[in-house]
């Protein structure tokens, strides 16, 4: 009888060990879909941003309260996004658009209308660099 026992508990043993083997790469997987998930729906709020700035610099010189709300989403985006990942090519995308942020930023301050091409094209980017697949 006790054989029995000890072989059920070693059973069991084995069993617990099978499924936390099967569970954390599921939990892995799971980790890194949710950060794809993350980063493509933080970029998509960072093009809508983006799409609100393109709106605002034509009338930065005149209104640039407009402009720095919407850099100031921006940079919020940037930072949440930079928090969350560990990939090196989001992470890189993501310098790329602070810098173009802070030149956009910098315009505004001088009172002159910025170029946002530079915010558009790393904004693409990012988006590229967030799309899972």
């Amino acid at each position: 009888m006790a054989h029995r026992h000890h072989h059920r508990r070693r059973m069991t043993a084995v069993a617990a060990v099978a499924v936390l083997a099967v569970a954390v790469p599921v939990t892995t997987a799971c980790s890194a879909v949710n950060k794809a998930l993350d980063c493509a729906q933080t970029a998509d709020a960072i093009l809508t941003s983006v799409d609100d700035l393109q709106q605002a610099a034509s009338d930065a010189a005149e209104n640039p309260a407009d402009a720095e709300r919407a850099l100031d989403r921006i940079d919020k985006n940037l930072g949440d996004l930079n928090d969350k990942t560990d990939n090196a090519d989001v992470s890189k995308a993501v310098d790329d658009l602070t810098q173009a942020v802070k030149n956009v930023r910098e315009s505004v301050d001088q009172g002159k209308n910025p170029d946002v091409t530079p915010v558009t094209d790393a904004a693409d980017e990012l988006t590229k660099v967030c799309s899972p697949g």
